[in-house]
Parts: C-alpha cells; structure tokens; sequence
C-alpha cells in the first residue's frame, strides 16, 4: 500500500469533483448548439451517462482498465478488483518507484471514474438528434468494457502496452479525446445522416448555454489535467498554468482566423476555441513547458477552426464537430509532445530539446492504435445494435424532436416552435 499524503488525497478528492462537474457543462456546451425540439435529449444522454458509466466502472471496468495485467501482455487487465474487491489491500499495479502513488487506490478509482464518463460523454455530439435513448445506453456500457477499458489500460496503466513502449499522454488526448471521437464518428456513420442534412439549416439554438457550457468545461479542465498529476506540487502547477495558456491562445486563434475569414468573431467560435486548445494540451500540459503549451494552443486554435470542413468532405454528419475539435485537437496535443516535451516539467526530452524523433514515434504509435481501435470496435458495436434493438429514432420521431418523442417534455414553453 502507498504512503498517504493527506494534501494529495485531498487535492486529488476535489480534481474528481471538478472533473464530474464537466459532464453537466458538456451537456450545456452541447445542449445549446443543437435544434430547439432535442436539448433534452442531448442533456437526456450525458446524465444517463454519468449514472450507467459510474455503476459499470466500480463493479466492472475500473478493474479492466487498471487492474493486475492479464497475461503480461498489456492489453488488458483481470477482474482482481472488479466490485471493489482487494481495493484497501493492495496499490494500483505498475505505480512503484518514481511513480508511487501518495493518495489511497480507492481515490485513484474515484478520479478516473470521472474521466470514463466524460470521454462516453463525448461521443454524443457525433451522433445527436437521432440516436434511440436505450440504443444509447446500451452503446455507452458496451464501449465502456471493450472500448475505453482497453485503451486505458494501454495508455494509462503503466503496464499498458503503449505506455511501456515509452508513449505520454498525461490526462488523456488519446485515452479521452481520440478514442471518443473516433467512436463518435462511427457511430454517425452507422446511424446515418440527419433528416435534411446538410442542406436543410440546423443551427445552433442556444448560443449562451454553449458559452456557459465551455466555460464549466474550462473550469472543470483544471481537476482534468492538473489533478493528473495526482499530487499537490509542481507538476501539478505546471499542468494547471499550461491548461488555462493553450485554452487562452487557442481561444484568440479560432477568432482570428473566424475575424479573417468572415469579417466577424462569433460566440460560438471563441467557445468552440477554448475547447479545442483545453482538448489539445491535456495529453501535454505534464510534459511541456510555457512555450509549448503556447504552440499547442495556436495549433489547435487555428488547425481545429479548418477542420470543421472535413466532415463535409467525408459527407459524415458528425453533428457538433467532434472530429474537428477532438480528434484534430487530440493528434495536434499528443504528437507535439514528441516536439515540445521536456524533461525539465516531466516525461522525456522531445526533438526540440535534444531527445530526437524517438519520442514522436511513440506519441504517432499511440495515435495510429488508439483511433483504429477505436473507430472499428465502435462500429462493430454500433451494428450490432442497430441489427438487434434498432439504432436510430423513426423519421417521424426526429420530426418530431426527441424531447417529446423520447423524453415526453419540452424544454420551453414556446409551443409555436418546434425546431
């Protein structure tokens, strides 16, 4: 068992706090940018996810992800801890040494708890509007198992294949974002396109629950990535001044380009643009210094803004861009840490401080394994639920709205509008 630090537990207690906090922001951020008649839906599946994600991971998954690794392979771990079992008798395998926990292991669950729900969270921008709420529940606690589990377990787990090879990802560009973009974009691919999409106007109808939305997310960010470091120090500070740096910069980028483009800044893009930076550094914000966070946060502002336009180009309807900003956001953050990364704030010497291109090669492995991964295993998943229960609402329900056809309830009293 770890030495307790009672600064650490406490730091890391209220980190999952704040990082619950984002689920309901994400709910916000996405709620306002869909169509009047499906916020509930949209607030309907990121609170369903914070109820099914938390059972499945104490009973489940958590033991999946971090649990004794089956096989020495570092794929995947047993069921030693499934329920909780052994969780006061034992420290998370892999943390020893240098990386010794300070904080109980039952904290170290909580924490990432918080995490496997936000990145199910995630997917539910791809596929909004027109996802069946119990086809959605069933995806959420499929994936979670054979999804998210084994790509933590990869990445995060120090025995996981990936990070035994020497790749970084310090609070989940792969594990989190990439991996819940690629699920997002097979899943609307297996729906299909919405009703009238692209040509029929779907624009957002809320833009300050949108707002409001990044900015809980933003705050929350700091538990995210700064309370992976799992202890009160310098690292800690590090992450949590590069986290707010890259959201910032990221944020003026995605206007500037927005102000060249159209001759405007929009709400919508400065919040869009906070985001993207915040998704960018979080595989970053332990392993590079002010500078790096600085590129990260322009690359991502500027590079994520652009790819809006691929999903047009793909002919994919996935619906609040999730590929542009998380997936674009993700691969930006993980590979320039195999630039930017430096020894001096954490991690190993990336090619701009003298480590050469060993450590790109990693952060491009993790990329490359984590989306295939992702994208196949979602689909495949996705099929057979649209094979079996059905997948998608009727023509008819998404006319409707999925706020009465699902859920039975308005989220205005505006009976004259409906879209």
């Amino acid at each position: 068992m770890p030495h307790v630090d009672a600064g650490d537990t406490a730091w890391v207690l209220a980190s999952s706090a704040l990082v619950l906090f984002m689920t309901p922001g994400l709910a916000f951020f996405y709620g306002g940018m869909v169509r009047r008649k499906n916020v509930l839906g949209m607030l309907m599946q990121n609170y369903v996810v914070m109820g099914v994600v938390s059972v499945a991971w104490v009973w489940v998954t958590y033991s999946l992800a971090f649990g004794v690794d089956w096989g020495g392979h570092g794929l995947i771990g047993t069921l030693h801890f499934a329920g909780l079992a052994n969780i006061d008798t034992q420290s998370v395998p892999g943390y020893s040494g240098a990386t010794a926990q300070t904080i109980p292991p039952l904290v170290f669950v909580i924490f990432q708890m918080m995490f496997a729900i936000i990145t199910v969270g995630l997917i539910t921008g791809s596929s909004a509007d027109r996802i069946r709420f119990g086809a959605f529940v069933v995806f959420a606690l499929a994936w979670s198992a054979l999804v998210y589990a084994p790509v933590a377990h990869w990445v995060f787990s120090p025995t996981g294949w990936l990070a035994r090879r020497g790749s970084e990802d310090f609070a989940g560009g792969t594990v989190v974002h990439i991996n819940a973009a690629m699920a997002g974009v097979a899943l609307a691919w297996v729906a299909g396109r919405r009703e009238g999409w692209p040509d029929a106007p779907m624009e957002p109808h809320n833009v300050p629950f949108t707002v409001l939305g990044a900015g809980i997310l933003w705050f929350g960010w700091f538990g995210f990535n700064a309370g992976s470091a799992l202890a009160a120090n310098t690292l800690s500070a590090h992450a949590f001044v590069n986290t707010n740096t890259a959201a910032a910069v990221a944020l003026l980028a995605w206007i500037a380009l927005e102000k060249l483009q159209t001759g405007k800044v929009t709400p919508l893009g400065a919040a869009s643009g906070a985001v993207a930076g915040l998704v960018a550094i979080t595989p970053a914000c332990g392993f590079v210094n002010l500078l790096g966070a600085t590129v990260i946060g322009a690359a991502a502002g500027a590079l994520c803004a652009l790819a809006v336009t691929v999903k047009l180009k793909l002919n994919l309807d996935d619906s609040l861009d999730v590929l542009a900003v998380h997936f674009f956001g993700g691969v930006i953050g993980a590979l320039l840490i195999g630039l930017f990364g430096t020894a001096v704030i954490g991690g190993k010497d990336g090619l701009f401080y003298g480590g050469g291109v060993t450590l790109l090669g990693h952060q491009a492995l993790a990329v490359v394994a984590v989306a295939v991964y992702s994208l196949v295993v979602s689909a495949l998943i996705a099929m057979a639920i649209k094979k079996t229960i059905g997948l998608r609402v009727s023509a008819e329900e998404e006319e409707l709205g999925l706020d009465l056809a699902l859920h039975g309830e308005r989220a205005y009293d505006d009976l004259a509008r409906t879209s």
